[in-house]
């Protein structure tokens, strides 16, 4: 990564209330400090439950710094959303994964990552490795 590239992270849910405070959560987490750019997209346009291409093609630009752009996802037709918009390949930024990950877990995780200095294949496997946080 040159220098001021950094990974972004966009929040994918269902609800724009639950994006954004697992953001100020995953903010809050990862230490303090300045922190990677990290971008809720939750709900559709008009505050509904859903997703919304537009939310999340806002958010992605909005978080990207030129060194990837790693997006969790809470439900399953977040999923749908996400993969329609890597596939068109114009609509999200080069560089822009999705990230299989558990969505709270993984965002602070990815977070943390980023905000160190981690690379966008660091990110996606913090954020993945949190699947082996068990709670019992």
């Amino acid at each position: 990564m040159s220098d001021g590239e950094q990974v972004g992270i966009v929040l994918v849910s269902h609800s724009g209330a639950v994006a954004e405070a697992v953001a100020v959560m995953a903010r809050g987490l990862a230490g303090g400090g300045a922190t990677a750019p990290v971008a809720a997209a939750g709900g559709t346009p008009d505050g509904g439950l859903g997703t919304s291409s537009e939310l999340i093609s806002a958010a992605a630009a909005q978080v990207d710094r030129g060194a990837g752009v790693a997006i969790l996802v809470d439900l399953g037709s977040a999923v749908l959303t996400v993969k329609s918009l890597l596939a068109e390949g114009d609509e999200l930024p080069a560089g822009a994964r999705l990230v299989d990950a558990p969505f709270v877990e993984g965002a602070v995780a990815a977070l943390v990552t980023a905000s160190a200095g981690g690379n966008l294949d660091a990110v996606e496997a913090a954020a993945t490795e949190a699947y082996q946080y068990h709670k019992v």
